[in-house]
């Protein structure tokens, strides 16, 4: 037999974490990472924190499942925190991101059926866009990488240029439902949407009885120093999927809506067995908690800035790097086309102990814990400096 225990649909590097402590990870040998890739945008406490260890301890030993047939206290806590921190009147609770898409999705379309127009189901995304990995969620894609062999695909959906107003404008008729769209592409290319770009999809919403459908899964949940990225364009979606750094390593997901996007979704139009633990609850009430904490957000608004500042520095010595993009502390580096961000960030990982992560555009992603100190970030950039004078002399 050739084929490996673990289904071989990831390309495993060298790197075998064992443990982790702050912002760093130890593989199995003992070597050490600066981890600056936080699990994707996940592990946005680190590793280890001493609160949510306890948390997570705590509560399995009290009560880990019952399933959705029973009252749950935790979720409905956590909920109503949720509730009162943001545009939404209700959450379902999921445990991944691509989850918490296919919910909104399933939202959307529910809402206009429940308004008697259920003609009005195609969803209109964008070039570029991650959605997740499920057959909904790649049909909302473009990416030939994560759409062939899996055809045919789930109809209703058009995928039009992202940050394009006008192509978004034309796409919709009179079978659309809404707009699905990531507020800063993360997989992407570290790429946020303009101010017209995302300000004009909500006047379309508007205008036309359309569903504004953020997918904040990576730019969500302070990764950008705000609570949620949409707050720094002045706008309020409809319905809103979250992941990633709600759980802060935990498998946990969200998927929030205001009430009247929500009026479809009664007894028995969606479920998950797993979804809404007691156990996740417990861990996302403590991640909100430390992230709604006083100064949490200013700390990564202004950490972020000393990340951006010191890596925009690093343009002007290095010939390889070409701009710096993204908010807060979801930043991509952006290669010039004579280097290739994939073979670079290996380089980072196998010879400087730097983890970062690649993304569409060649541009490296910079995604630490949004914990992270001064200290991390002049380690941070001199590794990448390093990282960039030894690759650069490798290719020459």
């Amino acid at each position: 037999m050739s084929i490996t225990p673990l289904m071989p649909v990831y390309p495993r590097c060298d790197v075998r974490p064992v443990r982790g402590e702050g912002c760093y990870l130890i593989g199995e040998r003992g070597e050490r990472y600066l981890d600056f890739a936080s699990g994707i945008a996940v592990n946005l406490l680190g590793h280890g924190h001493p609160k949510l260890v306890k948390a997570i301890a705590d509560q399995a030993a009290t009560l880990m499942h019952t399933s959705n047939l029973y009252g749950m206290p935790l979720g409905e806590k956590f909920a109503q925190r949720l509730v009162d921190t943001t545009f939404a009147d209700t959450v379902f609770f999921t445990n991944s991101g691509a989850e918490a898409v296919e919910c909104a999705i399933k939202t959307a379309r529910r809402y206009h059926y429940a308004n008697g127009e259920a003609h009005r189901h195609k969803i209109i995304s964008f070039d570029n866009a991650f959605h997740g990995r499920t057959l909904g969620t790649i049909s909302a894609t473009s990416q030939p990488k994560m759409r062939d062999g899996f055809e045919p695909l789930l109809p209703g959906f058009t995928v039009v240029p992202f940050n394009d107003l006008e192509a978004a404008t034309a796409a919709v008729d009179e079978n659309t439902a809404g707009f699905l769209v990531e507020t800063v592409q993360g997989e992407g290319g570290v790429t946020p949407a303009t101010q017209e770009f995302l300000s004009g999809l909500r006047k379309l919403c508007d205008d036309q009885g359309l569903l504004l459908i953020l997918d904040e899964v990576q730019c969500g949940y302070a990764r950008t120093g705000t609570f949620f990225a949409h707050e720094q364009y002045g706008l309020t979606p409809d319905i809103m999927a979250v992941a990633k750094g709600i759980g802060a390593g935990f498998p946990l997901g969200a998927c929030l809506a205001t009430e009247e996007a929500a009026k479809g979704m009664v007894f028995g139009t969606h479920g998950s067995t797993y979804g809404g633990n007691p156990l996740a609850m417990a861990v996302g009430l403590t991640v909100l908690d430390e992230v709604l904490g006083e100064g949490f957000l200013d700390h990564v608004k202004g950490i972020g800035a000393r990340l951006r500042s010191a890596l925009e520095q690093l343009i002007p010595n290095h010939d390889m790097f070409e701009d710096v993009r993204g908010l807060g502390l979801m930043l991509g580096v952006k290669l010039k086309d004579d280097f290739d961000a994939r073979a670079f960030v290996a380089h980072l990982r196998d010879n400087h102990g730097l983890l970062t992560v690649s993304a569409g555009q060649n541009v490296v992603r910079i995604l630490p814990p949004l914990v992270i100190e001064e200290s991390h970030v002049a380690e941070c950039v001199e590794r990448l400096s390093a990282g960039a004078r030894s690759f650069a002399e490798a290719a020459a």
